[in-house]
């Protein structure tokens, strides 16, 4: 008897523990990617440290898929360039509202010329494999307030997990399954637990019975052979 309860107790505790560390995990590694992104944040200066590459604009020095680390600088220190030497700064910003038809996500191009307009900062850009600059034909200039900063690094084709999920509408409902096989996870742990004790229960109310059915048996055989 007392080698069986030990064994539930250390069931229990097993299970106990199980959970504990799947709930510790999941808050972890939630917790974990938010506080690498503020890491990021603080390190590299800027809101957006990160960018993953959706078009070919800049192809073949940045391509699709690629993931870029930025990093917030002083306007005035980006280098400047020019549409064939291609060898000014690339830099994030925003672009709503610039032009017709700029995108909603940060856009990802290089300097071709920059000007000092009243102690603002304000930039030309065109993507490397664009014919024409960005807003062409009308001459459009970045503000420095538009700017989240400038490339730095870059992962190649990394981001190709993330576009490939998000193009296909997977990304939310494959987050929300991993959650859920860790929900349920938990909730069969506990379950299995509750149906343990259940028969750890129904042992002890039957084992008294079982014993006092064995004491008679013995006792009638040993009066049998007094007889």
């Amino acid at each position: 008897m007392k080698r069986k309860e030990k064994t539930n107790t250390k069931k229990k505790e097993s299970s106990k523990k199980g959970i504990l560390i799947t709930v510790v995990l999941l808050i972890v590694a939630v917790s974990s990617s938010f506080l690498i992104f503020f890491i990021l944040q603080v390190s590299l200066n800027t809101s957006t440290p990160i960018v993953i590459v959706t078009s070919p604009s800049m192809t073949p020095n940045i391509n699709t898929g690629d993931l870029l680390f930025v990093r917030g600088v002083d306007p005035a220190t980006i280098r400047n360039g020019t549409e064939e030497d291609k060898n000014g700064d690339v830099i994030i910003f925003d672009a709503q509202g610039l032009w017709w038809g700029a995108p909603s996500i940060p856009v990802v191009h290089r300097v071709i010329n920059k000007r000092d307009n009243g102690g603002v900062w304000e930039f030309l850009t065109k993507g490397d494999a664009n014919n024409y600059r960005d807003g062409y034909p009308a001459e459009v200039w970045v503000s420095q307030d538009r700017i989240y900063g400038v490339v730095v690094g870059m992962i190649p084709y990394i981001g190709w997990v993330k576009i490939i999920l998000t193009d296909t509408g997977l990304l939310i409902p494959l987050i929300v399954i991993v959650i859920l096989l860790i929900v349920i996870s938990m909730i069969w742990d506990v379950y299995k637990e509750q149906q343990e004790k259940k028969v750890d229960s129904d042992n002890t109310k039957t084992e008294p019975s079982e014993l006092k059915k064995d004491n008679n048996k013995i006792y009638n055989e040993n009066t049998d052979i007094l007889k």
